[in-house]
């Protein structure tokens, strides 16, 4: 088990996440943290990067943190106390460039935990370091860190994934190339499959074409200057299966980081392969309106519509 305070610098300290999460309304919940991998992750022979991690902003609360340089992923699971038999495999943001949590998951993943599902948090490590596996190391993470929630969860629960950002790329991945195996099996939960039983893409980062692609997420996966392969592969809009799990879809009209056309992309993606979806497009919110507790905007709404649409699919 790795604990991820060995990841913080600057004095940080993980017991100082609690009052953030207070001030936010979210009650703290027990949770653990273990590593994806039994020993280096796969292709890492080359990775020479040093982890670190910092608060995101000057005024970021302290458990507000970018980490960069993952060499060591991880999945940090968060238990309801009245389990609704759905899990979350929840993967943060970040452009690909760094991963914007906490040390206990985030604020988010105890909410959502409070809501009754049971949540494994992604630490994945980024396409830029040397791995091996390029833009593929973000996927290998999240197909393994899946198999080792549905372990957790148990059988008899549906489990699924959500994404935010970036995350949705990484979780649009997962939904939509669950059928390919990006890495040799290195224990039993490897038979495992991989397929989410449904997938929540929250202001996702989706598309590599221009003029709608998320710049630094686009040349931090793919490259600076990208062939036209390379850029169909990585666009999700250009690769949903017609097996591809129920998908929900959201993000904001006024979103100046991540543009609403990948999101109307992807569904209409969903749409023509006829995989069970829903979208909704709030008019207003911005980028990274996923944090609960605000009374009149997204983050108030989205988790009941999200909750009201999963109860409504036949999983």
């Amino acid at each position: 088990m790795v604990d991820r305070r060995d990841f913080l610098i600057g004095g940080l300290a993980a017991g100082i996440a609690a009052p953030a999460l207070a001030e936010a309304g979210v009650a703290r919940r027990p949770y653990r943290t273990i590593s994806l991998w039994p020993g280096r992750p796969p292709g890492g022979e080359g990775v020479t990067v040093t982890p670190r991690a910092i608060l995101r902003s000057p005024t970021s609360p302290p458990d507000d943190l970018a980490f960069y340089g993952i060499t060591e992923p991880t999945l940090t699971i968060v238990r309801p106390e009245r389990p609704n038999g759905f899990a979350l495999l929840m993967a943060p943001g970040g452009g690909y460039e760094r991963i914007a949590t906490s040390p206990d998951g985030g604020g988010l993943a105890h909410f959502l935990a409070g809501q009754g599902f049971t949540v494994g948090a992604l630490l994945y490590r980024l396409p830029y370091d040397g791995w091996a596996a390029g833009p593929d190391a973000p996927f290998q993470d999240a197909q393994r860190a899946f198999r080792l929630l549905a372990r957790e969860a148990g059988d008899g629960t549906r489990v699924g994934v959500v994404g935010f950002s970036a995350g949705g790329h990484v979780a649009g991945s997962l939904a939509s190339r669950f059928a390919q195996r990006s890495y040799e099996a290195v224990d039993a939960d490897d038979a495992r499959p991989a397929r989410p039983a449904f997938a929540g893409l929250f202001f996702p980062v989706i598309t590599m074409t221009e003029p709608y692609a998320h710049g630094p997420s686009r040349r931090n996966l793919i490259g600076k200057v990208p062939d036209a392969e390379r850029i169909r592969r990585w666009s999700l809009e250009q690769n949903v299966p017609a097996d591809m799990p129920p998908t929900f879809v959201t993000a904001a009209a006024d979103d100046r980081t991540v543009p609403v056309e990948n999101s109307l992309m992807m569904f209409a993606a969903l749409r023509r392969q006829k995989v069970p979806s829903a979208i909704h497009i709030f008019d207003f919110g911005g980028h990274g309106f996923g944090k609960p507790g605000d009374a009149t905007g997204p983050g108030h709404f989205w988790p009941a519509l999200f909750e009201d649409w999963l109860r409504r699919q036949r999983i």
